[in-house]
């Protein structure tokens, strides 16, 4: 595959979000209403030129790390090709 872009990363976010019976969006809040994040999403974090894989654990839209650090969009991709691998495996036992 050539150069990774932020909609690839997406599209497996979404894959994701799917093989786990999560949230397909981060709210469904809407305006006017208090913000309230859907518990379970998965989704992207940028920050200094790098991404990673999160999950967000609260209403508040707290997170948690899947893929640990800032990385590049290929190694994000890699990483959640693995864990993509490793939910499959999980199934399958």
């Amino acid at each position: 595959m050539g150069r990774i872009l932020i909609a690839d990363l997406q599209a497996v976010v979404a894959r994701i979000n799917r093989m786990t019976g999560s949230p397909l969006t981060y709210s469904d809040s809407k305006p006017g209403e208090k913000f309230k994040a859907n518990v379970g999403h998965y989704h992207l974090d940028q920050a200094y030129g790098g991404t990673k894989l999160v999950r967000t654990m609260n209403e508040g839209g707290g997170i948690t790390e899947i893929t640990h650090g800032f990385n590049s969009k290929r190694e994000t991709y890699e990483l959640m090709h693995a864990f993509i691998r490793g939910l499959e495996e999980g199934d399958s036992k």
